[in-house]
């Protein structure tokens, strides 16, 4: 099986394509686990709380691979918390170090910040999309897992994935 990851800044339209692909393969997606997890929460997150939106990612993810045998999309993953605990609290637990090292895609698509801002309640960094996607695109040399840059419009951004996703199936 092909799992996907759709990784980037916020406001990138990561789960725009992600919806568009799955219907487009007719495959399972996986929603973003902290969305749910962030606007249920009654408070302000504070880093503990990453560790928890991980093991809840992972569950979804997890959930979802046993439903598919070809293809998984992901609407991001556990690269987006490594990242944002790195850049918000300087550091990044241990665990989820540890599972992200474990549990690397076959594909990410890296969504480049060209689209317009979109305010959301859960969205924090409307200034810092560019610093981002640099940390993002570092990220994934690191992991050496193949990537591809996604960018324009979304019939642009469709067309992009799409030829990305059938070179690598």
């Amino acid at each position: 099986m092909l799992k996907v990851v759709i990784t980037g800044p916020e406001s990138t339209g990561k789960s725009t394509l992600a919806k568009e692909l799955a219907t487009y393969y007719n495959t399972l997606y996986v929603d973003e686990f902290s969305r749910g997890y962030l606007s249920e929460l009654g408070r302000t997150y504070v880093q503990q709380d990453l560790a928890e939106i991980a093991k809840g990612q992972i569950k979804l993810e997890d959930s979802a691979a046993k439903k598919t045998k070809e293809l998984l999309i992901c609407d991001t993953s556990l690269e987006v918390i490594r990242i944002w605990s790195e850049y918000k609290y300087g550091n990044c637990d241990p665990f989820i170090i540890e599972q992200l090292a474990h549990r690397l895609p076959g594909l990410y698509l890296l969504m480049a910040p060209d689209l317009p801002w979109q305010p959301d309640p859960l969205r924090e960094n409307p200034n810092d999309r560019t610093e981002l996607y640099s940390l993002y695109k570092k990220e994934l040399i690191n992991s050496q897992v193949p990537f591809y840059e996604i960018s324009g419009i979304s019939e642009k951004r469709f067309k992009m994935a799409k030829e990305v996703i059938d070179r690598n199936i």
